[in-house]
């Protein structure tokens, strides 16, 4: 199917993605009277009693904003905040039909680092959580971070953490399924998801990490993104030197966040027995899966929904939201990402892995749930819960 064309008479036909319904009927004096003056001044005066109540009478208990910048916008880099607006509709509507949550796209008119943080700050009393989106590294790091710092709801950058955790859980059965212990991973692209994804690697003590970008191994005397620098002394233990493929020679499983085409046939043979290769650059991946499995790959992934083991976002952040809004969750800490990881690692019983089936489907039913409660539960043992 021609998805570009189909999309764009779609879009034109839709006119936006979303729809605001009402939950009341407004038919009567009384219904008038009730949602809007006079009635309505008694909610306000209970939230302005006390701030805990916007939570009991308003919508914010399962309202997130998704929020971009515009400046990395899927695969189409810098396009702005009015070119971005198709995604951030379309990643709202995801939220709702996976997971029944609501959603509202935002689109800001900025990419200045202070400005970004101090608008979205400023939208806090209105949300429950804070899905940031296609904002570019290395920027995304420093307004997560502020952000953070600053409110008190869940702050979540997608492009970072859902990657990363989506990754992990493919990662976590393909290793079950190759009988890998301890190997040694290859990453190319060391933006914000690349760095997220090495972290969480890291963090679960999935393997030894070698991480690349654009210029080849790290170099820990180059000029070094925050993102880097802080990961530039737990990686590549082995100290490797030169481009990806002497990082390749001899590892385990290759993971890609980069360019289409960068990985060869060679690259593959040179690794150990059994590599696994999750190729995510979009929409053209780092090496054709094709390829990679005539080269000797045990396990192919790619970011595509035309290939098997897509490895997609979706299967993380409605589920994720989700369980973080049910218990009022201040944020989304290590524990509930770990959490949501083996979660989704979980929906595929052991016995029933194939190296073509290493993680479900986003529209497997179900999935939300399942992220949910876990999240949920890591939440409140972790202690992130809402004190009022």
């Amino acid at each position: 199917m021609d998805y570009a064309k189909i999309a764009l008479e779609k879009h034109k036909e839709w006119k936006g993605k979303l729809d605001i319904q009402t939950k009341m009927p407004i038919a009567s004096k009384d219904d008038l009277s009730t949602c809007y003056t006079p009635g309505v001044a008694a909610p306000c005066l209970e939230i302005h009693k006390d701030p805990k109540n916007s939570y009991v009478y308003t919508g914010r208990q399962n309202l997130v904003a998704v929020i971009s910048d515009g400046s990395a916008v899927l695969g189409l880099g810098n396009i702005g905040a009015e070119a971005a607006m198709p995604v951030m509709e379309g990643k709202c509507a995801l939220f709702k039909a996976l997971a029944n949550v609501d959603a509202f796209p935002i689109c800001l008119n900025t990419q200045d680092t202070d400005e970004l943080v101090n608008i979205i700050a400023a939208l806090e009393p209105t949300f429950g959580g804070i899905n940031l989106e296609d904002i570019a590294a290395p920027r995304c790091f420093e307004v997560e971070k502020r952000l953070q710092e600053r409110c008190n709801i869940p702050v979540f950058h997608d492009d970072q953490h859902g990657t990363a955790i989506v990754v992990c859980s493919a990662l976590i059965n393909a290793l079950k399924l190759a009988k890998l212990e301890n190997p040694t991973i290859v990453i190319n692209g060391a933006g914000s998801a690349g760095c997220a994804i090495a972290t969480l690697i890291l963090k679960m003590k999935l393997g030894n990490v070698i991480l690349c970008d654009s210029k080849g191994i790290l170099d820990p005397n180059a000029n070094l993104t925050a993102g880097k620098k802080a990961l530039i002394d737990k990686v590549n233990l082995e100290h490797k030197k030169g481009g990806l493929k002497e990082a390749m020679e001899g590892a385990d499983v290759f993971i890609g966040v980069s360019a289409a085409h960068v990985v060869t046939k060679d690259m593959v043979r040179s690794m150990n027995d059994k590599p696994i290769i999750l190729a995510m650059a979009n929409p053209v991946p780092e090496i054709e899966p094709q390829d990679a499995l005539e080269a000797g790959a045990f396990i192919v992934g790619t970011g595509r929904s035309d290939h098997p083991n897509q490895i997609n976002n979706v299967l993380a952040f409605p589920g994720i939201f989700k369980g973080a809004l049910s218990v009022q969750a201040t944020c989304i800490n290590d524990a509930m990402k770990e959490a949501a990881v083996k979660a989704i690692a979980s929906l595929i019983p052991e016995e029933k892995l194939r190296p073509d089936y290493i993680i479900v489907s986003p529209l497997q039913e179900g999935v939300s749930d399942v992220v949910s409660k876990a999240v949920s539960q890591a939440a409140i043992d972790s202690g992130v819960i809402r004190q009022w």
